[in-house]
């Protein structure tokens, strides 16, 4: 039985959404703004942490708390508020430039940290609010504005970098699912710990299409391996084409051919702590691959903000000061007194130390 009855508008500011007309980034703040009111927890306890792009309007857009703040530092930001006030369920909305250039460094800590907290990483591999630079997640040889010849840099791939920085939680989703991505949200806000979800997201001015061959409703059965917690890793119009482990190695198969059944499939374990699995699944890309969406990696570690306050309740119950007072008094202490001093040492207006 649900304590709040709250819809998506409740999630909806008064705001005037300023994205482009067909921008990716509306599809995706429905998809949080649905997942919140699904979430049964009281308004005033959600906050929405940004840093500047794009996407990191979206705090005005939200009616929750919120903090446009600078860039690349939403990631170090929201650990700050969540570590303060543990209770709330905070929210960071950054983009592949945001956090993965200027906020790399923030970001991977926040990572390696495991604070309880959401990220939602719009990637649309180009900087779309300073006019279409190559990103971070760029492809080589993307021509821009700041490569008119093609970039001639490898680009980041953020589920490597998430499991690198030993991550807890990697899922991915695309923009024009929101079902879908609503699903995978929902999933993120149970963790406990840092979730990471990666969306594939559309700029419709710097880099349109970017993501059409996964995104497009004619081939996303065959494109797309939609991820499930216990099941086998099939995919395909007719669902008769899965993965299995070959030497080592992630191979597609047909069901039905060469002997190979639905029982030799790999069924999906996000919850099991297999790097190397869960990495072959994050760099599976197109033509001889499915791209794969959902949640690919959800483990149990150690929580940074549990542990912080575990270890502050520890130390008080031993501690031997428990006030100011007491601290400014305790060690070597003097007291001024400037009319009866034995042996007065003189000090400014003739008072002394003893």
């Amino acid at each position: 039985m649900t304590k709040f009855n709250y819809t998506a508008k409740d999630f909806k500011s008064a705001a005037e959404v300023r994205w482009c007309p067909g921008c990716g980034d509306y599809a995706i703040m429905n998809a949080v703004q649905k997942t919140m009111a699904d979430m049964d927890i009281a308004h005033k306890d959600f906050a929405v942490i940004s840093g500047i792009g794009c996407s990191s309007r979206f705090p005005y857009y939200m009616s929750t708390y919120g903090f446009h703040t600078i860039h690349g530092r939403a990631a170090a930001i929201a650990s700050g508020v969540k570590s303060a006030n543990p209770d709330l369920t905070v929210w960071v909305i950054t983009g592949d430039g945001d956090s993965l250039a200027i906020g790399g460094n923030h970001f991977i800590h926040l990572v390696r940290r495991n604070i309880n907290l959401n990220l939602v990483l719009f990637n649309n591999k180009i900087y779309g609010l300073t006019k279409g630079q190559y990103s971070p997640t760029s492809d080589r040889g993307k021509i821009t504005k700041t490569s008119p010849f093609g970039t001639i840099e490898d680009s980041f791939i953020p589920g490597q970098l998430v499991l690198g920085s030993r991550g807890t939680f990697f899922a991915r989703a695309i923009d024009s699912n929101v079902k879908h991505t609503q699903e995978v949200l929902a999933e993120s806000a149970k963790h406990e710990g840092t979730s990471v979800v990666e969306v594939l997201q559309n700029c419709v001015i710097f880099n349109d299409g970017i993501h059409d061959y996964v995104a497009d409703p004619k081939f996303r059965a065959e494109r797309q391996l939609f991820l499930m917690k216990g099941e086998p890793m099939i995919f395909g119009e007719q669902e008769d084409k899965g993965l299995i482990l070959e030497n080592g190695h992630l191979k597609v198969v047909k069901i039905g051919e060469n002997g190979i059944t639905r029982e030799d499939i790999l069924v999906h374990h996000p919850e099991e702590d297999n790097l190397g699995l869960q990495v072959a699944l994050i760099n599976m890309a197109l033509p001889e691959f499915p791209v794969a969406m959902g949640v690919i990696r959800s483990v149990k570690a150690p929580i940074y903000d549990q542990e912080m306050k575990k270890q502050i309740e520890t130390v008080q119950a031993k501690r031997r000061v428990t006030c100011m007072d007491e601290l400014l008094q305790s060690g070597n202490t003097w007291t001024v007194d400037g009319e009866n001093c034995s042996e007065p040492v003189k000090f400014f207006d003739n008072k002394c130390f003893v």
